[in-house]
């Protein structure tokens, strides 16, 4: 599906820009994944629409049969500033921000209620990785009845395999997929009120 439209209270959603991630080996240089969202939020806190900017601090205790890809975030003290947020995303007082411990961003938070709250009805979701904290993320906003708009040129992750399967396979089964600008386009004609 094309992207068609975003409903009047569109919230952006930017998951896992994070010092303690910058580092890694992604399948886009991550200087390229940066720039979008941070375009998209100050598109949308122009026209007076929610940001919510999520960091990643552990994970799941769950067993599982691979131990995760880029070491046990919960097997060792974390190094100082892993969780920051990069300084690009611009964090701005009116912000929602929270913090994960699972892969997606509504199991172990009160995304969903501070969402809720603001009349938010739609999302739109960018971030790292792909095919972990981003489509966990897209999974749990579509389930929770949300619209999901996700940003493709806004995401990536080490895996390019797991990159292009859920951008072309998951991603049109769980909302509209669109890039950066043709977002932003039409974060502008959103009955939001512009702010100055």
């Amino acid at each position: 599906m094309a992207l068609t439209t975003l409903d009047p209270i569109t919230a952006l959603i930017v998951i896992d820009l994070q010092s303690g991630l910058m580092g890694w080996p992604f399948a886009h240089p991550i200087g390229d994944i940066v720039a979008p969202p941070a375009a998209l939020g100050a598109a949308f806190r122009r026209r007076g629409l929610p940001v919510a900017l999520v960091n990643v601090d552990g994970s799941s205790p769950g067993r599982t049969e691979q131990p995760p890809r880029h070491g046990n975030p919960i097997g060792g003290a974390l190094p100082d500033g892993w969780t920051d947020l990069i300084p690009e995303l611009d964090r701005q007082p009116s912000d929602i921000v929270v913090t994960k411990r699972t892969r997606g961003a509504f199991a172990s938070t009160d995304l969903e209620s501070l969402l809720r709250a603001r009349g938010v009805t739609q999302v739109v979701i960018a971030g790292v990785a792909t095919a972990g904290g981003v489509e966990s993320t897209a999974r749990q906003a579509y389930e929770a009845c949300f619209n999901v708009t996700l940003a493709i040129d806004a995401m990536t992750d080490a895996r390019p395999h797991a990159h292009a399967y859920s951008v072309e396979h998951v991603f049109p089964r769980l909302g509209e997929t669109g890039s950066t600008q043709a977002i932003i386009n039409l974060v502008k004609r959103t009955n939001a009120h512009e702010l100055a």
